[in-house]
């Protein structure tokens, strides 16, 4: 009865002053919005990190030609190295340990055509490895296989983007697009990828939905590099079986590369799933600055409402005299100023919430940032509004337990 009491109290306290009240919960709202809000933001950023670098591979050791300039790529075939080629991965897979699968992959700039439409697109040769190592997933039709590549048939597989430019409604398997002066059948549609928005080691950021895929061995018999001086290939993707030995390899197929290229920098090696660390690392730190900032608000917000609690005693000393006087005890006024504060840090927390995720929506629906919202972050910001409201309405529920009944009495 008396908690039911003390709870129907705080809340005619609450509607009666409803702008001091107001005043009171905007520490609150602020910090419980800021701290939902920042973690979205975080987890976010978090979950596109974790997306990119898995489109890499995480197991995956990734050798990639070097941008050099004309100049630096005469000096380098004056050294003897021929740049990345099927005959550095061959030696990688019949030498270093531990290495599960091998792709290579070479590629070129060019438009695509289909009827009078044409786009954009990077056409990149690979090996029927390749997509799972890369994490692909089909949407429509097959994926590149064996026989595609053992034959050189003349097909490819499109990027989302690319599909949605050329054939918009019309369903593109079987439909033959061209390439330069190559007819290519179109035999599957990937679905949509991340974006890579920033360069990554030698990958270049670009869009991975305009990609074309071929077979390797159709690539190398159909299409011209762009000069001499260019690599037979311009990648290699390596697959280890234990993630744990991703440097003692990188190591080692540095040492193999080094070697058959005659030591020339010519070629550089991208980990993802150490970059991943990296950047998980960075978020971390990001993430409990966000957090410490938010909590200040929130601590300013508890503050508020122990001013206002001091406030709200001293106007109300006359009814604890009286409340005491006729037998109250000290913890019956202490409870019931500490639920006045809790329902007032509870009505900012619930009102906080609201605003929270309504921003995190709205900074997703209107920017290019990404934000998810976690269930423990709602929670988290909930309770700790609670705590708050408790912490920090305990003092001003003290003092008014210890006010003599008879002095609450006489003031004025």
């Amino acid at each position: 009865m008396q908690i039911e009491e003390n709870v129907r109290l705080a809340i005619r306290g609450l509607v009666d002053h409803k702008f001091r009240s107001f005043l009171t919960m905007l520490g609150i709202i602020f910090g419980v919005a800021s701290v939902i809000t920042m973690l979205s933001i975080g987890e976010g950023a978090k979950r596109e990190a974790i997306a990119k670098y898995q489109d890499l591979g995480v197991n995956n050791i990734i050798v990639r030609e070097k941008t050099l300039s004309e100049e630096e790529l005469e000096e380098v075939r004056a050294k003897f190295s021929q740049g990345l080629s099927l005959q550095d991965a061959e030696v990688i897979r019949q030498i270093v340990p531990g290495v599960d699968r091998i792709a290579s992959q070479a590629e070129i700039n060019t438009d695509v055509r289909y009827t009078d439409k044409s786009a954009k697109s990077t056409i990149i040769g690979i090996t029927p490895e390749y997509l799972d190592m890369m994490n692909y997933k089909i949407g429509k039709g097959n994926f590149i296989d064996d026989i595609h590549y053992n034959e050189r048939l003349k097909v490819c597989l499109l990027g989302a983007g690319v599909a949605n430019t050329l054939f918009q409604k019309e369903d593109p398997i079987g439909q033959l697009i061209k390439v330069d002066d190559q007819w290519l059948e179109v035999i599957g549609v990937l679905e949509s990828k991340t974006l890579f928005t920033e360069t990554v080691g030698e990958l270049a950021a670009r869009d991975l939905n305009n990609d074309v895929y071929v077979p390797l061995s159709s690539f190398l018999n159909r299409f011209s590099r762009e000069n001499e001086l260019t690599s037979q290939i311009q990648q290699i993707t390596i697959q280890v079986e234990n993630s744990g030995r991703l440097l003692e390899t990188s190591r080692l197929v540095n040492e193999i590369l080094k070697r058959h290229h005659f030591n020339n920098d010519d070629y550089s090696i991208v980990i993802p799933f150490e970059l991943l660390k990296q950047e998980e690392k960075e978020r971390q730190i990001y993430n409990f600055l966000l957090g410490a900032i938010a909590a200040i608000s929130l601590l300013v917000g508890g503050i508020g409402i122990m001013n206002i609690m001091l406030a709200t005693v001293m106007e109300r000393t006359r009814e604890i005299g009286i409340r005491r006087s006729i037998g109250a005890k000290k913890a019956d006024i202490m409870s019931q100023f500490v639920t006045e504060a809790v329902a007032i840090s509870i009505t900012g927390g619930i009102i906080g919430v609201l605003v929270g995720v309504s921003l995190s929506l709205t900074v997703s629906l209107f920017t290019d940032v990404s934000t998810y919202i976690q269930p423990y972050s709602i929670v988290i910001a909930f309770a700790f509004s609670v705590i708050v409201g408790i912490s920090f309405g305990y003092l001003p529920a003290k003092n008014a337990a210890n006010l003599k009944p008879v002095d609450s009495i006489r003031y004025e």
